[in-house]
């Protein structure tokens, strides 16, 4: 496999947010702290170094009861060293991994760990995957595309989805070719959504040493108690983002995140509801529960794990428990976490590294041959279907498709024609004017038809072309964002092995990786 490398600005899938930032526009330095390099990783390494030794212990403990039964159990005593670091990427917990984009994003934190550990042998780093447990987005992940067929967990449910019970899901295994049995040991052993997580993602990556987190956890939740406290009493991120969206908004950037006056779910059982105050009280949404300040406090120093952060706190959350060096995220994290430098600076918490994960489009060999074939690009493959129609035409017609020639030539006479014209009297001006913006139009017309003309003579290679730009983006999406990675590992065992191995996680181009068999 080869790996052709393209710019992000040239692929038309980025926001103008992400792209500055990794530019290191001047004006976005306010906002993240320290950009993220091989080298720079020395100055998070000496800012991290604080992260005391009585979370270490608590991380340890909760890894081990979470891991317990797992084979071949990671070293989690690693942890328990000062110089050990980790770097973390999370998701929410979509059936059958989801989206191709999580693998990428599980492959970019282990190729990550490997490269600071090349460089920096001294000291450990461990690949984190944050297992969004407590998300209450049943939608969003109960669905995943495979093979051209979209398969769906179906029924209502609600509350934290980490707690959804995935022998649910053996429906959808009896359809699936060759019942993978990674998902059939992960689904119907284990009695949570968070332990089925857990076992796949550790069958697929454990060796490379990823360990998966779910930080629903009453002992993780203490150490960010305090931070529970404040929000419930003073609305304080509240006033932090809204203030750094405005900046943003100012510099013209489009921002994903608005905080809410307290950024804080109730989280028990199959409940996950927002808390809001109103008239001096605190209510749960959609539910009768209804507290005083002091009834809420004493709530949440009894029993923290019942207050769930939203996505502003939710990244402070990760930080307060881990000794995490970089957080890598999708083109609209990296943006949302923009917006909460902030926070971070209030609650005296090191800003890690923020760092886009890896972008692909994978092409099979037959793939391959058809754009050798089509002598095109693979930039041209993100082009939209207008402009790839037509640059395909420019680039292949042997006829002359524009009548620029004629158009100067009949421009000149008009020019000589409007000197005779107001020669004899000023006031044909305008309708020589009108003469020539008529002529301009029907040359305009004529090009068209000459292209449209030209486009029916290529209609066979159009055919072609359009039929493999729908298969790379299926749905109008990107083939990372609608295809799931069993499209390509069912068929090739050895497909991560391949990801692993292309994948450079500081280098920020989007990867083509080309198959060179067919």
């Amino acid at each position: 496999m080869t790996v052709h490398s393209v710019d992000l600005r040239t692929t038309g899938q980025f926001p103008a947010l992400l792209l500055d930032y990794l530019d290191q526009k001047p004006s976005l330095t306010d906002f993240y702290g320290t950009f993220p390099s091989v080298e720079n990783a020395a100055d998070i390494i000496k800012q991290r170094s604080d992260f005391s030794f009585e979370k270490r212990q608590t991380l340890v403990k909760v890894l081990e009861e979470q891991y317990a039964g797992q084979p071949y159990l990671p070293d989690f005593s690693i942890l328990l060293d000062e110089k050990t670091f980790t770097v973390t990427t999370g998701h929410q917990l979509n059936i059958f991994t989801g989206p191709l984009y999580i693998i990428y994003k599980i492959v970019t934190i282990i190729n990550l760990a490997k490269e600071l550990k090349e460089t920096y042998p001294e000291y450990n780093f461990v690949p984190v995957y944050w297992m969004a447990s407590e998300d209450h987005d049943f939608a969003e992940i109960a669905s995943f595309h495979l093979y051209g067929q979209t398969h769906k967990w179906e029924g209502e449910h609600k509350g934290a989805v980490g707690r959804l019970n995935p022998k649910e899901l053996k429906s959808i295994l009896k359809l699936l070719p060759d019942r993978p049995l990674l998902f059939a040991k992960a689904y119907l052993e284990n009695e949570t959504l968070s332990d089925a997580v857990r076992c796949y993602m550790h069958e697929l990556f454990g060796k490379e040493g990823l360990i998966c987190i779910d930080a629903d956890n009453a002992d993780l939740k203490r150490h960010f108690l305090p931070v529970i406290k404040e929000e419930l009493t003073t609305f304080t991120s509240a006033e932090i983002v809204n203030n750094t969206t405005a900046k943003l908004s100012s510099l013209g950037y489009h921002t994903p995140l608005n905080a809410r006056e307290i950024n804080l779910f109730y989280l028990v059982d199959n409940l996950r509801e927002r808390i809001v105050k109103e008239d001096n009280l605190y209510r749960v949404l959609n539910t009768d529960l209804v507290f005083t300040e002091e009834e809420i406090i004493e709530l949440a120093d009894e029993h923290p794990e019942y207050f769930s952060p939203n996505v502003v706190l939710r990244p402070l959350y990760e930080e307060i428990i881990l000794p995490n060096l970089a957080y890598i995220g999708g083109p609209s994290e990296v943006p949302y976490w923009l917006q909460l430098k902030g926070v971070f600076d209030h609650y005296k918490v090191t800003f890690p590294m923020l760092i886009p994960r890896n972008f692909a489009m994978y092409i099979t060999g037959q793939q391959r041959k058809k754009v050798e074939k089509l002598e095109i690009s693979y930039e041209d493959l993100f082009l939209d279907e207008v402009t790839l129609r037509r640059k395909f035409v420019e680039t292949h017609s042997t006829n002359v498709l524009d009548l620029n020639d004629e158009k100067a030539a009949f421009y000149a006479l008009f020019e000589t024609i409007l000197d005779k014209a107001t020669a004899i009297d000023k006031s044909m001006t305008g309708a020589v004017k009108a003469e020539e913006t008529r002529i301009r139009h029907s040359f305009e017309h004529l090009e068209k038809r000459l292209k449209k003309a030209e486009e029916r003579n290529h209609e066979s290679e159009i055919d072609q072309l359009l039929t493999l730009k729908y298969k790379l983006f299926p749905g109008k999406s990107s083939q990372e964002r609608y295809d799931n990675f069993l499209n390509f590992y069912l068929n090739d065992p050895t497909f991560i092995s391949k990801l692993l191995a292309a994948f450079k996680p500081l280098d920020f181009r989007y990867n083509v990786l080309v198959e060179e068999k067919s």
